[in-house]
């Protein structure tokens, strides 16, 4: 047998299959040391992960070997963090006294620049995202001076760091690392409810179940986690990002009900053709059914779905708390982008607030953070005029 190259990538981990989830809640628990997922009053959890953990181990989700132990590892996160979550409530009750108030929740398809706005606006000293590992592992923001000694921090970084070697194109997708301001629907996958989920598996029980689900109860945790993760900086705004939201602002604005929402724009035919090769880039290899025609067709489903149930949703509040971004204009000036964002909602555009988001700006425009990426809508089965027919209103 030929040697291992020197540096080459470990091998993909492999299971006969995914588990139940009974399995997967106990591995959850061996992982942590932890039992306590929740009273009984707030086990919302069990329903959808059940469902998704059922039809993942269906035919319909196909997968292999390296699916298997992907698709479990991906449950696995998420009760490993309802887990983390629960003892860090009980050991910080104090997080209920957190305020938060008038968050900034970045919405939009993907692939229209949500990702870079995020990132910009969290630059403004005055706010906060939320960075990749504590999404992982939820705990009060330490100083950042000592996140280097952290072993949670180290062994997260070094994954990233991995996953930079053995997936060059999704990383030129979607550059990430452990202190990047990510996503926050690893928060509301903590209650089993996360179209990051259906981006990642064919599952369409799940699907057909998550889309009838009231999502006030996911983000009622989401607030938890927030108040606890920025326990020790209660003074700085929140700014927050994930598809999801746009399938439950009406839950969104029940929990938050004084958001600030910023929502992107671009043609939908240049963001369904990306979200679809972002989503066979991530799962390459995990299954033999969600691939090609199923990516374009599920996805272009569920995507427009969620952003009719945005548009339709949105004229039920205040004007004054949205400001639409068009990608076109965004791309042509990020920074006075971000400075009208500021303006348009009365926050304070500061000189240091500026200078920073200039920085952030030039830094993503070269070197790792640098996006490269291509795709065709036809490789998903896909046609300009069916993704135009799924978004017209």
């Amino acid at each position: 047998m030929a040697a291992e190259a020197p540096g080459a990538p470990p091998p993909p981990r492999q299971r006969a299959d995914v588990g139940t989830f009974e399995d997967i809640c106990a591995a959850a628990s061996r992982t942590t040391g932890l039992d306590d997922f929740g009273g009984p009053d707030e086990r919302e959890h069990e329903e959808g992960l059940r469902l998704l953990v059922e039809d993942l181990a269906s035919p319909e989700a196909g997968l292999t070997p390296v699916g298997n132990y992907f698709q479990r590892a991906q449950v696995k996160s998420a009760l490993v963090g309802r887990l983390l979550t629960q003892a860090r409530f009980t050991e910080f009750p104090q997080h209920r006294d957190v305020p938060i108030q008038r968050p900034i929740f970045v919405l939009g398809l993907p692939r229209t620049g949500t990702t870079a706005l995020h990132r910009l606006l969290c630059a403004d000293p005055a706010n906060q995202g939320l960075e990749a590992w504590l999404t992982e592992f939820p705990q009060p923001r330490p100083p950042r001076e000592t996140w280097e000694d952290d072993p949670v921090f180290a062994a997260m970084q070094a994954a990233f760091s991995e996953h930079h070697v053995t997936n060059p194109e999704f990383m030129g997708i979607h550059y990430m690392d452990a202190t990047s301001p990510e996503e926050c629907w690893r928060l509301l996958r903590q209650t089993g409810k996360s179209i990051g989920f259906e981006s990642l598996a064919h599952v369409p029980r799940y699907s057909a179940w998550l889309a009838k689900q009231d999502w006030t109860d996911a983000y009622q945790r989401h607030r938890r986690n927030l108040q606890l993760i920025g326990l020790n900086d209660p003074e700085k705004r929140w700014v927050l990002k994930n598809p999801s939201h746009l399938a439950a602002l009406d839950e969104l604005m029940t929990v938050y009900p004084d958001a600030l929402v910023v929502m992107t724009r671009r043609d939908p035919v240049t963001s369904i053709a990306s979200a679809c090769s972002l989503s066979s880039e991530a799962t390459a290899g995990t299954s033999t059914t969600f691939v090609g025609e199923t990516i374009g067709r599920t996805q272009l489903e569920m995507l427009a779905r969620s952003w009719h149930a945005f548009w339709d949703a949105r004229e039920r509040y205040d004007a004054t708390q949205f400001v639409d971004v068009d990608y076109r204009e965004f791309v042509a000036d990020p920074v006075g982008t971000v400075g009208g964002i500021h303006d348009a909602f009365g926050l304070t555009w500061s000189d240091a607030a500026r200078a920073e988001v200039e920085r952030i700006d030039a830094e993503s425009r070269s070197g790792r953070a640098r996006p490269s990426h291509s795709y065709d809508l036809a490789d998903y089965g896909l046609t300009e005029d069916q993704v135009h027919a799924a978004f017209a209103r």
